[in-house]
């Protein structure tokens, strides 16, 4: 049940910038410098070369960056002590350590936490675009949740970011920086001070011990910047996140599951949700192009997939939509010779959804069926529900504008007539 909006208010911490919104930047502004942080070795070493740093010293430069930025958490030239003041100086004329500017964050009665993070405008971007980052505590795990579009190119009937038209796939470093941001406010990097806030942490030594791509956008139709940056998470003098404590969710871009199975060595999650096409088409559209069969096909012959690397099944529990006995029984039927488990999503309304979630009773009754089958199916606790940071709750006010309008706040800034 929900918390009433006056717990609510006190269990709730808020924090604004201080900056103009994105849509009402001063007409001038500052050059825009790339950020290092999130960048991969053959990126760094690239931005020392423009730097001027010599040929002979760029292998050893290059180390000496990642260091300070993924095991040490710089976020200061200053702080890179093993690296000369001329470099240094050199660096930040070009470049920064800046992570996405949070624009709010809210942490959750039961101790979730959400950022509304604002990126850098690219090329002709009139504004700069939002995506949200959701950091879900346990007391023996921290899970990141992560964005990997502004908005995204799917309708999913069900998920609020699937009223979010796509603005821009993310850049590899702005899905990293995400990492980098959550780490800096929970305390994660080594000697690093924990949050006064009183939410909850984990009791691990690491405060976040998985990633999951089921934020903001469909992570295989950014496929590249993806890979990138779970590479660089990944890597094991960095970030240092094991690959099977990385999953990505996808809607069913089936071309791309193999590819992404060879290439990556990350888990796979799949978002189902119906067990009939008539009714996934309109639960998730993207059936219509890539049908159930083709895509529980390609999930039979995904590389690596094995009882110890099943592959997960999200299905959400929508009142008198998905949730019959019969339901549960086709589900059994059709996973089938895949290693898999499943996992049942209480659904988790938004302004403006037009579905219920199944009550309890329902939810029992179908994960019975499908656990006699010997199919694990977990029933996914619902978090952050109070401030919309639950599974499909996700949305920025992003938009994506017409040629024809991305000249207009220029033009209403330098206007001594604008409002």
């Amino acid at each position: 049940m929900a918390t009433p909006t006056s717990e609510l208010t006190k269990a709730m911490t808020l924090v604004l910038d201080t900056n103009a919104h994105a849509g009402g930047e001063a007409a001038t502004e500052a050059p825009f410098k790339p950020t290092l942080a999130g960048m991969s070795r053959e990126r760094l070493r690239d931005a020392m070369a423009a730097a001027g740093v010599p040929e002979k010293q760029l292998r050893m430069r290059v180390i000496q960056l990642w260091r300070w930025l993924y095991i040490s958490g710089a976020t200061s030239f200053d702080q890179m002590t093993d690296i000369s003041k001329e470099t240094r100086t050199a660096l930040e004329a070009l470049y920064t350590l800046d992570r996405p500017e949070i624009v709010a964050e809210q942490v959750s009665v039961d101790g979730t936490r959400k950022w509304l993070l604002r990126l850098p405008k690219r090329g002709h971007e009139a504004r700069a675009p939002e995506i949200e980052t959701v950091y879900i505590p346990d007391n023996d795990r921290g899970t990141l949740c992560i964005s990997s579009q502004v908005g995204c190119t799917l309708t999913c009937s069900f998920c609020h970011t699937g009223t979010q038209r796509l603005v821009r796939n993310l850049e590899a470093s702005e899905i990293v920086g995400q990492i980098l941001l959550a780490r800096d406010r929970i305390g994660d990097w080594p000697g690093a001070k924990r949050p006064d806030d009183d939410g909850l942490l984990p009791s691990t030594d690491r405060k976040i011990t998985n990633v999951v791509l089921m934020g903001m956008g469909e992570p295989l139709y950014n496929f590249d910047n993806v890979r990138e940056a779970i590479d660089i998470a990944s890597d094991g003098e960095g970030l240092s996140l094991s690959k099977r404590r990385i999953t990505l969710s996808t809607s069913g871009v089936v071309p791309e599951i193999a590819r992404w199975g060879e290439l990556s060595g990350t888990m796979l999650a799949i978002s189902l949700h119906a067990v009939r096409d008539e009714l996934r088409d309109e639960l998730v559209p993207i059936n219509k192009k890539y049908p159930i069969k083709e895509l529980l096909e390609a999930c039979r012959t995904y590389p690596g997939a094995s009882n110890a690397k099943r592959i997960t099944f999200e299905y959400v529990m929508l009142r008198g939509v998905n949730d019959s006995l019969a339901d549960a029984k086709a589900l059994v039927r059709l996973l089938a010779g895949i290693p898999a488990k499943i996992n049942l999503i209480p659904f988790n309304p938004w302004p403006g959804s037009r579905y219920e979630c199944s009550d309890w009773e329902t939810i029992e009754r179908f994960a019975e069926v499908v656990n006699k089958a010997g199919y694990a199916s977990p029933v996914r606790t619902p978090r952050g529900r109070d401030i919309l940071a639950a599974c499909g709750q996700l949305r920025s006010e992003s938009v994506r504008l017409r040629a024809r309008d991305r000249s207009e706040p220029a033009a209403s800034a330098k206007s001594p007539d604008a409002a």
